[in-house]
């Protein structure tokens, strides 16, 4: 497998290379330029299904541009095939809908219309098309949107400039901002002025380390002045809704240079806007971070070795409004995380987490389980856990009436004496020797 790519040309206007000046007004101008190159690879071929032919006809038959755009081509660059697939065009919403319509094309989720993205289904596959936009207003939050046909304008509008590129269908990669020169170098870099950037969505400050966590190949590969910028303008996500805080922070913490960027995020003063604790347990977070690796933690794993107090956990669930799956799982962590440990007698050493899955008797246990041992870094230990199937404890209220025992009480007493001597046996016990024993009594 390879990806080719073949340089067709460069239009710049000064430089080669894209910069950005500042006016004596305070606007930011950016020096464009556009680098078009040609792209040949399995993965890109593979896209080209049933329904991705239709769609390139209709546009095509429509004389309107249709191209990849964003994280999928910063995917296909890299070699990967892309799991999202979003596309851009000069089309309008309304151009679009009658063109899909009059094709008898089904369009569904109109939620994104407004915004100037249309969802067709073809061939049993979904579509998500968006008209080039012009943000007019930006709070921070949300924007006032003109459509343009201005590919440049639209990509000058993007976080990143990685993704900032263009892909045609031909294969040619539009390139306006040096993203793909980023893309090989590992560079993380805002389009234009980063201040600029982070002050139309103060997310893209989350935005930026979830990216930096996933391309930068040294933890500490950062410009000064996009940390400045990040410092400045930390204060706007207490303005962001918890839950894209959540969305955008659960992928931080199962990318690289995780503790690098949790301490960061501390350094800049950007943590404590996300529902982290003032005073962190950085140290811990540290050894967890290294226990994890190649483990596939859930996010909340992580997360957990900054907390000290369960009210630290409760916190961050007012702020990030983390499910009660998550939640329950930070507080059993931060619970059993130092007493509930592997045994001392080397035969056995599974056998206190066997234990609490056995008297626990909750379904979501095995997993929680298992998310404590790569808490601590017993790899090991998972292993094993992930091959034990729970066994089914033989002995039943029933057995004991047949046995000639009434009452509730003393079944239920009998039950958890027979439990206990189950358990004690490694769970080999079956019925007949553990019914022995009440008869004996």
């Amino acid at each position: 497998m390879q990806t080719c790519l073949f340089l067709l040309g460069c239009r710049a206007g000064f430089s080669l290379f894209p910069r950005s000046t500042t006016t004596t007004t305070g606007l930011t101008v950016l020096w464009r330029h556009l680098v078009t190159m040609k792209l040949q690879s399995p993965e890109f071929e593979s896209l080209f299904t049933p329904g991705l032919k239709s769609v390139a006809e209709l546009f095509d038959k429509a004389h309107y541009e249709l191209r990849i755009a964003g994280g999928a081509v910063r995917d296909l660059l890299n070699g990967m095939t892309p799991q999202d697939v979003d596309f851009a065009t000069t089309a309008t919403p309304t151009q679009m809908k009658e063109m899909f319509q009059s094709a008898g094309v089904r369009l569904i989720n109109n939620r994104g219309e407004k915004h100037g993205t249309i969802t067709a289904r073809l061939h049993e596959q979904n579509f998500e098309i968006t008209t080039l936009r012009i943000d007019l207003i930006t709070d921070g939050r949300h924007a006032e949107v003109e459509f343009t046909t201005d590919w440049e304008k639209d990509a000058e509008r993007r976080d990143l400039t990685i993704n900032s590129m263009f892909l045609g269908l031909d294969g040619t990669l539009y390139d306006y901002f040096n993203g793909y020169e980023d893309l090989k170098n590992n560079k993380v870099r805002f389009v234009g002025c980063a201040d600029q950037r982070i002050k139309e969505d103060y997310l893209r400050i989350l935005r930026y380390f979830r990216f930096f966590g996933r391309i930068a190949e040294k933890p500490d590969d950062h410009d000064s002045k996009t940390l400045e910028a990040i410092r400045e303008n930390a204060k706007g996500l207490a303005g962001i809704s918890g839950e894209r805080i959540w969305v955008e922070l659960k992928k931080i913490l199962i990318g690289n240079h995780v503790n690098h960027l949790v301490l960061l995020m501390y350094e800049l003063e950007v943590a404590g806007y996300l529902g982290l604790p003032v005073n962190g347990n950085i140290k811990e977070f540290d050894t967890v971070c290294k226990h994890v690796q190649n483990l596939f933690p859930k996010p909340m794993t992580v997360l957990t070795s900054l907390f000290k107090v369960p009210d630290d956990v409760l916190k961050m669930d007012l702020r990030l409004k983390i499910s009660k799956d998550e939640k329950n799982l930070g507080l059993f962590l931060l619970k059993h995380r130092k007493d509930l440990v592997k045994a001392s007698d080397a035969a056995e050493p599974l056998k206190p987490y066997q234990d609490y899955i056995i008297d626990s008797r909750e379904p979501d246990a095995t997993s929680k389980i298992c998310e404590l041992l790569k808490y601590q870094g017993e790899e090991h230990l998972l292993k094993e856990m992930q091959g034990w199937s729970i066994p089914t404890f033989p002995v039943s209220g029933h057995d004991l009436r047949k046995i000639g025992i009434s009452s509730g009480k003393e079944i239920g007493t009998l039950l958890q004496q027979l439990r206990d001597q189950w358990k004690k046996s490694g769970y080999q016990m079956e019925k007949e020797e553990l019914l022995s024993y009440v008869t004996k009594a």
